[in-house]
Protein backbone atom coordinates (compact mmCIF):
# COMPACT_ATOMS: atom_id res chain seq x y z
CA UNK A 1 0.00 0.00 0.00
CA UNK A 2 1.28 3.46 -0.91
CA UNK A 3 0.36 5.27 2.29
CA UNK A 4 0.83 8.76 0.88
CA UNK A 5 -2.04 8.40 -1.59
CA UNK A 6 -3.91 5.41 -0.18
CA UNK A 7 -3.15 3.30 -3.25
CA UNK A 8 -3.41 -0.45 -2.77
CA UNK A 9 -0.75 -1.56 -5.25
CA UNK A 10 -1.37 -5.26 -4.61
CA UNK A 11 -5.05 -4.84 -5.49
CA UNK A 12 -4.16 -2.94 -8.68
CA UNK A 13 -1.67 -5.64 -9.71
CA UNK A 14 -4.41 -8.20 -9.08
CA UNK A 15 -6.77 -6.34 -11.42
CA UNK A 16 -4.07 -6.08 -14.10
CA UNK A 17 -3.33 -9.81 -13.88
CA UNK A 18 -6.90 -11.11 -13.64
CA UNK A 19 -9.51 -8.74 -15.12
CA UNK A 20 -10.55 -9.39 -18.70
CA UNK A 21 -11.32 -5.72 -19.22
CA UNK A 22 -10.25 -2.84 -17.03
CA UNK A 23 -10.29 0.93 -17.12
CA UNK A 24 -7.80 3.25 -15.45
CA UNK A 25 -9.24 6.61 -14.44
CA UNK A 26 -6.40 9.09 -14.24
CA UNK A 27 -6.47 11.93 -11.74
CA UNK A 28 -5.09 14.53 -14.12
CA UNK A 29 -6.67 13.80 -17.51
CA UNK A 30 -10.21 13.18 -18.70
CA UNK A 31 -9.36 10.26 -20.94
CA UNK A 32 -9.37 6.74 -19.58
CA UNK A 33 -7.00 3.89 -20.32
CA UNK A 34 -8.97 0.94 -21.66
CA UNK A 35 -7.31 -2.47 -21.50
CA UNK A 36 -9.22 -5.36 -23.02
CA UNK A 37 -6.97 -8.39 -22.57
CA UNK A 38 -9.33 -10.79 -24.35
CA UNK A 39 -7.83 -12.28 -27.48
CA UNK A 40 -10.27 -13.43 -30.12
CA UNK A 41 -10.04 -15.58 -33.23
CA UNK A 42 -9.16 -12.52 -35.30
CA UNK A 43 -8.70 -9.87 -32.59
CA UNK A 44 -5.70 -9.03 -30.45
CA UNK A 45 -6.03 -7.57 -26.96
CA UNK A 46 -6.26 -3.78 -27.02
CA UNK A 47 -4.88 -0.92 -24.97
CA UNK A 48 -5.83 2.66 -25.77
CA UNK A 49 -6.90 5.98 -24.38
CA UNK A 50 -10.65 6.42 -24.70
CA UNK A 51 -13.00 9.28 -23.88
CA UNK A 52 -14.78 9.40 -20.56
CA UNK A 53 -18.32 8.02 -20.68
CA UNK A 54 -21.32 8.79 -18.51
CA UNK A 55 -22.41 5.24 -17.72
CA UNK A 56 -21.34 1.62 -17.72
CA UNK A 57 -23.90 0.95 -20.46
CA UNK A 58 -22.16 3.49 -22.68
CA UNK A 59 -18.82 1.73 -22.17
CA UNK A 60 -20.39 -1.65 -22.97
CA UNK A 61 -21.85 -0.18 -26.19
CA UNK A 62 -18.37 1.11 -27.05
CA UNK A 63 -16.89 -2.38 -26.58
CA UNK A 64 -19.67 -3.99 -28.64
CA UNK A 65 -18.97 -1.53 -31.47
CA UNK A 66 -15.15 -1.82 -31.28
CA UNK A 67 -14.93 -5.59 -30.69
CA UNK A 68 -18.09 -7.15 -32.12
CA UNK A 69 -16.58 -10.62 -32.55
CA UNK A 70 -15.82 -11.00 -28.85
CA UNK A 71 -19.16 -10.30 -27.24
CA UNK A 72 -19.40 -8.37 -24.01
CA UNK A 73 -17.26 -9.07 -20.96
CA UNK A 74 -19.00 -10.15 -17.77
CA UNK A 75 -17.67 -7.06 -16.06
CA UNK A 76 -15.42 -4.07 -16.54
CA UNK A 77 -13.19 -3.33 -13.57
CA UNK A 78 -12.31 0.32 -12.95
CA UNK A 79 -9.63 1.76 -10.72
CA UNK A 80 -8.43 5.29 -10.06
CA UNK A 81 -4.81 6.32 -10.53
CA UNK A 82 -4.41 9.62 -8.60
CA UNK A 83 -0.75 10.21 -9.36
CA UNK A 84 1.16 11.26 -12.46
CA UNK A 85 1.17 8.72 -15.28
CA UNK A 86 4.96 8.33 -15.20
CA UNK A 87 4.63 7.04 -11.63
CA UNK A 88 2.77 3.98 -12.97
CA UNK A 89 5.92 3.07 -14.85
CA UNK A 90 8.22 4.04 -11.99
CA UNK A 91 6.31 1.77 -9.59
CA UNK A 92 6.31 -1.16 -12.04
CA UNK A 93 2.58 -1.16 -12.77
CA UNK A 94 2.99 -0.39 -16.46
CA UNK A 95 5.33 -3.37 -16.75
CA UNK A 96 2.55 -5.60 -15.37
CA UNK A 97 0.13 -4.23 -17.99
CA UNK A 98 2.63 -4.84 -20.77
CA UNK A 99 3.46 -8.36 -19.55
CA UNK A 100 -0.24 -9.24 -19.43
CA UNK A 101 -0.92 -8.05 -22.97
CA UNK A 102 2.22 -9.63 -24.42
CA UNK A 103 1.29 -12.92 -22.73
CA UNK A 104 -2.26 -12.78 -24.13
CA UNK A 105 -1.49 -11.45 -27.60
CA UNK A 106 2.20 -11.70 -28.46
CA UNK A 107 5.32 -9.52 -28.45
CA UNK A 108 3.95 -6.99 -30.94
CA UNK A 109 1.65 -5.72 -28.20
CA UNK A 110 4.66 -4.23 -26.38
CA UNK A 111 4.65 -1.48 -29.04
CA UNK A 112 0.92 -0.87 -28.52
CA UNK A 113 1.55 -0.52 -24.80
CA UNK A 114 4.30 2.02 -25.41
CA UNK A 115 2.09 4.02 -27.80
CA UNK A 116 -0.70 4.11 -25.22
CA UNK A 117 1.73 5.19 -22.51
CA UNK A 118 3.15 7.99 -24.66
CA UNK A 119 -0.37 9.14 -25.60
CA UNK A 120 -1.30 9.31 -21.93
CA UNK A 121 1.86 11.28 -21.12
CA UNK A 122 1.10 13.75 -23.93
CA UNK A 123 -2.49 14.20 -22.76
CA UNK A 124 -1.30 14.78 -19.21
CA UNK A 125 1.25 17.37 -20.35
CA UNK A 126 -1.36 19.21 -22.43
CA UNK A 127 -3.67 19.28 -19.42
CA UNK A 128 -0.93 20.56 -17.09
CA UNK A 129 -0.04 23.35 -19.52
CA UNK A 130 -3.73 24.29 -19.77
CA UNK A 131 -3.94 24.43 -15.97
CA UNK A 132 -0.91 26.71 -15.77
CA UNK A 133 -2.15 29.00 -18.52
CA UNK A 134 -5.77 29.05 -17.37
CA UNK A 135 -7.01 27.10 -20.38
CA UNK A 136 -10.42 25.60 -20.97
CA UNK A 137 -11.81 23.98 -17.85
CA UNK A 138 -9.50 25.95 -15.56
CA UNK A 139 -10.10 29.19 -13.71
CA UNK A 140 -7.49 31.73 -12.72
CA UNK A 141 -7.52 32.15 -8.94
CA UNK A 142 -4.90 34.88 -8.65
CA UNK A 143 -4.08 37.31 -11.40
CA UNK A 144 -1.13 39.55 -11.61
CA UNK A 145 -2.21 43.19 -11.83
CA UNK A 146 -1.06 45.27 -14.78
CA UNK A 147 1.05 47.51 -12.53
CA UNK A 148 2.86 44.59 -10.83
CA UNK A 149 6.58 44.27 -11.55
Amino acid sequence: MDREFGIDLDAIVGVIREAEVFIVRFGLIDQRLLVDARPGPTDQPIIRLVPRVHSAEERYRYLRRERPSLGLPEQITVFEWPRRIQVMRDMGLWEHIEQRLVTEGGPELAEECERAFQSALRAERIDLVAAIRGGEGYETVWERSADSP
